[in-house]
């Protein structure tokens, strides 16, 4: 079982503190264009920011991520990344049994996941900056499917088991 430390907990927390400027910046993001654009290949860097597992089994909890990836790649409303964020952290729990170690990554991709932060792993970040919240179109979910077909293709193992060059 993995804890999580109290300077630890109180460094979550002064990071939640820090970015609940979120609002603020999301007034701050442009309209998205009113033209079609096409989304970018699915990228997958397991848990962003944050170990894909223990030191025991370093991907203990990859997957969950990689899973959380694809939500957040492909975006859409803010109900949708709600349930991406809630599945993480029910999948890490699975995992690990850990609540607490469940609940912080919860809390971190809920803080540094939003749409207005110009990051790789921000919601949506399969499309150009500023998208924010918006379901995806029926045009867009097919983007989606043709998209992860050919990441399939190329990555039949997916991140987690490439990165460790395991065949």
């Amino acid at each position: 079982m993995v804890s999580v430390s109290p300077p630890f907990r109180r460094l979550l927390l002064a990071v939640v503190v820090a970015l609940l400027t979120v609002p603020t910046l999301s007034s701050c993001v442009g309209a998205r264009p009113s033209h079609s654009v096409d989304l970018v290949p699915f990228t997958s860097d397991g848990c962003s920011l944050f170990p894909d597992g223990t030191f025991a089994d370093r991907d203990r909890w990859c997957d969950c991520c990689q899973t959380h990836d694809i939500a957040y790649w492909q975006g859409g409303s803010a109900d949708d990344r709600v349930r991406a964020d809630e599945a993480l952290r029910s999948c890490v729990q699975e995992r690990t049994g850990d609540a607490d170690l469940a609940e912080t990554m919860y809390l971190g991709v809920r803080v540094g996941g939003h749409p207005a932060f110009p990051t790789w792993y921000r919601w949506g970040y399969g499309w150009p900056y500023g998208r924010g919240y918006e379901p995806l179109s029926k045009r867009e979910k097919r983007q989606v499917e043709k998209q992860l077909s050919a990441y399939a293709k190329g990555h039949p193992q997916g991140y987690c088991v490439e990165r460790n060059g395991e065949p």
